[in-house]
């Protein structure tokens, strides 16, 4: 999917969250996209958000810290994989 799309998508999103949840909305935000989005989405924006933060220069900063926390999800959940996959 495109990537502008899904930046327009969260920051729709975002932008419904911080009017509702104030200063959770980062995490209101992240936890719509943990049980809405494909899995598939979420890959795509937390993998240009590590790898190219340009293509994501019209995040807003609340869908910014919404994506930080699914790559940090994402992190935690690979290194316990990584740890199971080792015992």
């Amino acid at each position: 999917m495109n990537v502008d799309r899904l930046v327009a998508m969260v920051n729709d999103i975002a932008a419904f969250f911080t009017a509702e949840a104030g200063a959770e909305a980062p995490a209101a935000v992240a936890h719509h996209l943990r049980r809405f989005w494909e899995p598939r989405m979420r890959r795509e924006i937390v993998a240009a958000y590590r790898s190219d933060p340009s293509s994501l220069r019209n995040l807003s900063e609340t869908g910014r810290a919404a994506i930080a926390e699914l790559a940090r999800d994402d992190d935690a959940r690979n290194a316990k994989v990584k740890m199971q996959n080792a015992n």
